[in-house]
């Protein structure tokens, strides 16, 4: 624990009282209620009579306005109240001059709006002859005509005629209808009799059809037999002498005497021509190898000359016994 000086102990008063004086500034400038260093406070409170004074005519004109809008609207409500009574008693008057001098009944277009129009108008007609019941007017349709009730009396004694009529017509075609069936049931036994003897008769005629038919085809086989055994040895007899021919004739037999012509002995007919005979082609060879051989004579001549020319144009000169003795003298 270290000791405090004298001095230290100045030194941390003097720092105290510093510290203490600002914080007593501080609170002085910062508060802005509590501070008076540095300020006018005459100019101050004048300021602040001043604005009491204005304050209180502010509110003095503000009484004042209202005084006046309490005034005018007490103005207001006294004329609003004087128009109403003058539209009421306008509108009593109007009311009393039109129930007086403007009736409903007096209007032209009342007729279109009258209440009681259906009590005083006549009845849309009064008879079925009415002159007013015009095509236009509609007023007449079929069935609404005013003796009704009689006309459906009528009508129902009609319909009860009609009824018994037609029971009368149906027991008639009833009977009819018995007669007619008992007619036809009878005419059905006559016809049955009629068809089983005509079936009768149909398949008695079918059967010498039929063996009159197998009789006919039974001829018609046997024919067709016959010349097919005919054609048959016909046929065979044409296929012989055909081959017969063909191996008899020129044609398969290549004769070369078919193909001469009639202008010499050195033309031939072109489609009849079956080739050259054997001496021809021999002597064909023979000329050919003819003319190979002089060929190559010809062509040995013209070697012989051709090489003979050559040696003549480049060797001028002949060789010597010391040309060949020179070679193979030395090691090189």
């Amino acid at each position: 624990m270290e000791i405090a000086q004298p001095r230290d102990l100045e030194r941390y008063l003097s720092l105290a009282k510093r510290r203490h004086g600002e914080l007593c500034r501080q609170k002085r400038i910062f508060n802005a209620r509590n501070r008076i260093i540095g300020g006018d406070t005459d100019a101050w409170d004048a300021q602040v009579h001043d604005q009491k004074i204005k304050e209180a005519t502010e509110k003095a004109r503000h009484e004042t306005f209202a005084a006046e809008m309490r005034q005018n609207d007490k103005i207001t409500c006294i004329l609003e109240g004087r128009e109403r009574r003058d539209r009421k008693s306008l509108c009593k008057a109007i009311n009393d001059f039109q129930q007086t001098f403007q009736k409903p009944e007096t209007r032209r277009e009342f007729d279109l709006s009258d209440p009681l129009a259906l009590r005083k108008d006549l009845p849309a007609r009064q008879s079925d002859n009415d002159i007013r019941n015009t095509v236009s007017g509609m007023q007449k349709f079929m069935g609404e005509d005013l003796n009704f009730h009689e006309r459906k009396k009528f009508q129902e004694e009609q319909n009860r005629e009609w009824s018994l009529q037609q029971q009368r017509e149906r027991e008639s075609a009833r009977a009819h209808q018995r007669c007619a069936e008992d007619l036809y049931f009878k005419t059905r036994l006559q016809f049955d009799e009629t068809a089983k003897h005509l079936q009768n008769l149909e398949s008695a005629t079918r059967k010498a059809v039929c063996a009159a038919v197998k009789e006919f085809n039974r001829n018609q086989a046997t024919e067709s037999v016959e010349r097919k055994t005919r054609e048959k040895k016909q046929e065979q007899e044409d296929d012989l002498a055909e081959i017969s021919n063909l191996l008899r004739g020129d044609l398969l037999s290549e004769n070369p005497q078919q193909a001469a012509s009639s202008f010499g002995p050195h033309r031939v007919v072109p489609d009849r021509w079956k080739g050259m005979t054997r001496e021809q082609l021999e002597q064909i060879r023979l000329v050919q190898k003819q003319q190979i051989q002089e060929k190559l004579k010809q062509l040995s001549r013209g070697l012989r000359l051709g090489r003979k020319k050559y040696m003549e144009e480049v060797c001028t000169n002949q060789p010597t016994e010391g040309y060949f003795t020179q070679f193979n003298t030395g090691s090189r």
